[in-house]
Formats: C-alpha cells, structure tokens, sequence
C-alpha cells in the first residue's frame, strides 16, 4: 500500500491549530499531512464534511481524531479509502451510541462544571467558561498559549452531544488510540473503556492533559507515524 495521508481530526472547542505541534512534526519528517476544519455543528453533519475531504484525497488516509473528533472520525472513517484510524484521547463510540451516552457510564470530569450555553440561529452553541478553560482543557500549556485557546474555541453545537453514531469504521478498519491518563476534560476511563471494546490494535497511556498534542507532540506523532507505517 501506499503510504496514507495523514488527515488530522480536532475536537469541540479547539481548531486544527491544537494540532500544530504534530503537524509540523510529521510534515517535517515528510509525511503527507491535511489539517480540516471541523464545523462542530453536530455529529452526522462533521462526520459527513470530514468524510468529503477524505474521499478527495487520491490514495489512502490515515485519519487521527482528538476528542470529540475521534467520534467524528469514527463515522467518517466509513470512507472507502480510510485505510486507519487513530484515537488521541478520544471517543471510539459505537452504532447507535451518542456522546452523552458513553460519558454517561462513568462519573464527569471537570469539564462538565465550566460549559457555558449560548443561543446562536438553528441551536445552542457550548463553549468552555473562558476563566476556567486554561486549567480544565488546556491543562500543561504555557499560560499565555492557553489564554489565546480560551478566547478562540471553535464552540460544539449542544445537539452534537445526543446525536447517535450511524457507524463504528474501527469494526473494519485497523485503529490505534492513545490515552491521557492526566486528562480533565474526558474522564481517561471514557476512553480506555472505548478503546477496549473496539479491540485496538495497541493503546499507549501518556501521563498528560487533554491537548496532549500540545503538551507531548513527539509521542503523539510517533504513534501515528507509526500506524502509517503498519498501514504502508
């Protein structure tokens, strides 16, 4: 096979530039590598935009979600060319399962006490207080960097929460995930539990925040790298 670009998924609250670190670390390192927007709007909606950036590319793809976006990439990965998938503290969810329910099983993370919840045309947008977002999501960063994060969410809409997965690619599709065991904004046992019952190909646990990318990018890109090198 052909060595797979690499498209890197962002989760709610947060645009590609969370993923700049690994970015510039694989590009640097020659991989073929796509950043997308991701509109945050709901599940079925960012699964099927992301789905349409991969099915332009020629070749195969190795998708990469962080959060919230490994629920996107979950669905999304259903694309005939997504030869992998990795979860970086992610939601691996299965058919017919939506956030709330997973989260549901096991107690909240912090996160769960800062949401805020605004109207916007068509919905209600949930945004992260912006006071508490640098030590609730962006845990470990340079204070000044987790400052600009908070004031630049790229809020999720609140019906993206309840919205069920139509698909489950990791049923036929090699995956990888990674943990984070620090993290504060998804209880780390959220995605062990995930990871376990979609049989991984292999988890790594990192003792790091929710933006792991941020905090531990090599380790990240390595486990990635590293997936499409299996893949290739």
């Amino acid at each position: 096979m052909t060595a797979p670009t690499i498209v890197l998924v962002h989760g709610a609250f947060a645009d590609a530039a969370s993923w700049q670190p690994v970015t510039a670390y694989l590009l640097d390192r020659g991989h073929r590598v796509l950043a997308p927007p991701v509109l945050n709007r709901g599940l079925g909606e960012d699964a099927a935009y992301v789905r349409s950036v991969v099915e332009r590319i020629d070749g195969p793809v190795l998708l990469a979600g962080h959060s919230y976006g490994g629920a996107v990439i979950t669905v999304a990965g259903m694309a005939e060319n997504v030869a992998g998938l990795v979860y970086v503290s992610g939601y691996a969810l299965t058919e017919g399962e939506s956030l709330a329910q997973l989260q549901g099983g096991f107690p909240d993370s912090e996160l769960a006490a800062h949401l805020v919840y605004a109207p916007y045309p068509g919905g209600t947008d949930v945004s992260v207080d912006i006071d508490a977002f640098p030590e609730v999501f962006a845990a470990g960063l340079d204070p000044a960097l987790a400052r600009v994060f908070a004031v630049s969410q790229r809020p999720l809409s609140a019906a993206a929460f309840t919205e069920p997965a139509t698909a489950a690619a990791w049923r036929t599709t090699p995956a990888w995930g990674i943990v984070s065991s620090a993290d504060r904004t998804i209880n780390p046992e959220v995605e062990r539990f995930g990871y376990q019952r979609a049989g991984l190909r292999s988890v790594v646990e990192i003792d790091a925040p929710h933006l792991v990318m941020q905090t531990h990018p090599a380790e990240v890109a390595a486990v990635i790298a590293d997936a499409a090198a299996t893949l290739a």
